[in-house]
């Protein structure tokens, strides 16, 4: 199956680990912030997440790495997804998001040592979203 099979360019695409407790807290955090209904959300061991990231040249067996796609316009990557995200969810999320201050090599290193012990920092259980919820979880 090719991602562009399931596409609705209308939305930003967030790839996860679908396996990671800390992970699944902060998709859940967005998914109840996502005012707009701009976001879906793919695990990245899906059959989605697996063939967006071999049409990219992208490691298929890392799931260290957040990204945000938006369909024929860009996909950012760790500390960019991240602030990317926080602003377009808006509110004091834009707010923090413009006070990144640090250059993308140091955001990106420290992304790099949270997503490194990520597993450590919660169990792996996660919040069980409403049948409305689910829909914007793709396989």
């Amino acid at each position: 199956m090719e991602v562009r099979e399931l596409i609705d360019e209308s939305k930003y695409y967030i790839f996860y680990d679908g396996e990671c407790g800390f992970c699944n807290e902060w998709i859940y955090k967005i998914l109840k912030n996502d005012k707009k209904d701009i976001f879906l959300f793919v695990s990245l061991q899906s059959d989605m997440g697996q063939s967006f990231l071999k049409e990219r040249n992208l490691p298929s067996g890392s799931f260290g790495t957040l990204y945000l796609w938006k369909p024929d316009v860009f996909y950012y990557e760790k500390s960019q997804a991240v602030l990317k995200i926080a602003k377009l969810l808006g509110g004091k999320y834009a707010f923090l998001a413009s006070l990144n201050i640090f250059p993308k090599f140091l955001a990106d290193a420290l992304y790099d040592q949270v997503a490194k012990r990520r597993k450590t920092f919660m169990s792996d259980a996660c919040p069980i979203p409403t049948k409305q919820e689910r829909e914007k979880f793709l396989r």
